[in-house]
């Protein structure tokens, strides 16, 4: 039986990892409650729980069954913790974005995780739902790399020399919602972790060319899967490199890669997965660990690893135990690894991060990431209670088409009219992915 991730054990005196929270920024409104927070005596769970029960009691009792608490597994142990105690729900990207359209009953949604996902579930939700995210700064590394003028130029070079009718986008997850529009408008569909083998099994059935955006590393893991040979695969630079990358300006070595490639494939990557390497693997499995690890680690990690999977399936994987060793070592965010360490306390499986290996010169990892634990505790209960005192949080209200600069906080907001395209379109890639998936 699978352990289910809202019931997890913290120890009441469990320290709760500080060192990834960028505690540096918040909205006016929200200044009190970090104020409240900063002051508390220690990172202790029971101490930080203790602060903010009350407030999340007090807003689930004002809304009722029309709130719905989110959060991802990579979230810290306490936020987790909570919204499970108030009867939210923990899930990966995809589970998460279903959650507003398989929940229609809940019009006030609000997710502990990352800007992307955030956007997902409000692309899929009714009109008379709302998406809050406790703070809009908290972005993904990989999205940041793969912004939409940034990915445009490949859909203009790619469709001019190929024909659009001859390229077919799919997506990760983790884009932004102009991403998954621009995906849409040409056929593709969005993929998650859990079902980017079975998109792209699809995807190559149509016999195009495949533009996958991103990540690269995953995009190298599926050609493996797949038996798409290294040299059916063209590489698409980068973050800004992305943005003024040419066609026109490649030499004929390069044009002839791209003009023979099954897969082309947008080169920005997750910061947390790309950390981990085969020294990693080969220290744990001396020990005599299982290890499993996410598939945007590196392609040489991957091809190391005893298993390869999702949040959700390393988390069905280690908690029941599937290697029959007892032993683990995890290649993916940190929270979650924590997670699962906790979750298995009581039990025989032991659990490690594959990035605490005892490597001479090695860096440590931190707690995980970072980007995702601007979500921190006091940004949980401000949104809440101030969501219950009746204040305009339009800033924290996640719309269609958003972008928000995960350095100043500023966010782009599109017009109604832009937003309604964006809907559109992304929700014809997401919906592609749903029918390959439910199918």
């Amino acid at each position: 039986m699978i352990r289910d991730a809202n019931k997890i054990f913290l120890a009441p005196d469990m320290e709760i990892c500080q060192s990834d929270y960028p505690v540096d920024w918040y909205q006016e409104d929200f200044i009190p409650y970090a104020e409240e927070y900063l002051a508390l005596p220690d990172r202790k769970y029971e101490t930080i729980v203790k602060w903010m029960s009350p407030y999340i009691k007090r807003a689930v009792d004002h809304f009722g069954d029309s709130l719905l608490l989110l959060a991802h597994y990579y979230m810290g142990g306490e936020i987790v913790k909570l919204i499970g105690e108030f009867n939210g729900k923990i899930g990966d990207s995809y589970q998460l974005a279903l959650m507003a359209r398989n929940n229609p009953e809940k019009k006030v949604i609000v997710e502990s995780a990352v800007h992307f996902m955030a956007e997902s579930i409000t692309l899929l939700a009714a009109p008379d739902q709302h998406v809050y995210i406790t703070n809009p700064k908290s972005g993904c590394t990989m999205e940041m790399f793969a912004k939409d003028f940034m990915v445009e130029p490949a859909f203009i070079d790619l469709n001019a020399r190929y024909g659009e009718e001859n390229i077919l986008p799919v997506c990760y997850m983790n884009t932004s919602g102009r991403v998954k529009a621009m995906t849409g408008a040409q056929g593709g569909a969005v993929c998650t972790s859990s079902n980017v083998k079975k998109i792209f099994e699809w995807a190559l059935k149509k016999n195009k060319k495949i533009l996958f955006i991103p990540d690269m590393h995953m995009g190298e893991n599926v050609a493996s899967w797949l038996n798409i040979p290294k040299s059916k695969i063209a590489y698409w630079p980068g973050g800004t490199a992305g943005a003024t990358y040419s066609l026109n300006a490649q030499d004929a070595a390069t044009l002839k890669r791209f003009d023979e490639a099954q897969l082309i494939l947008f080169s920005s990557e997750c910061g947390v997965h790309t950390y981990f390497n085969q020294m990693m693997v080969n220290y744990w499995r001396e020990r005599g660990y299982t290890v499993i690890v996410h598939p945007e680690c590196r392609n040489v990690v991957a091809n190391m690893a005893d298993s390869v999977g999702s949040t959700a399936h390393i988390w069905d994987f280690v908690t029941n135990d599937k290697a029959g060793t007892g032993r683990y070592a995890i290649g993916t965010e940190g929270h979650m690894v924590r997670h699962l360490q906790q979750l298995c306390k009581d039990t025989a499986i032991k659990v490690e991060n594959l990035g605490d290996a005892k490597i001479e010169n090695q860096q440590a990892l931190g707690c995980g990431c970072a980007t995702m634990s601007r979500n921190d505790p006091p940004h949980l209960v401000a949104l809440l209670d101030l969501l219950r005192q009746g204040k305009d949080l339009s800033y924290n209200l996640v719309q269609p088409g958003d972008v928000v600069n995960e350095f100043t906080g500023k966010c782009d907001r599109l017009t109604s009219a832009e937003q309604q395209a964006i809907i559109k379109n992304a929700r014809l890639a997401l919906e592609n992915m749903i029918e390959i998936v439910e199918s």
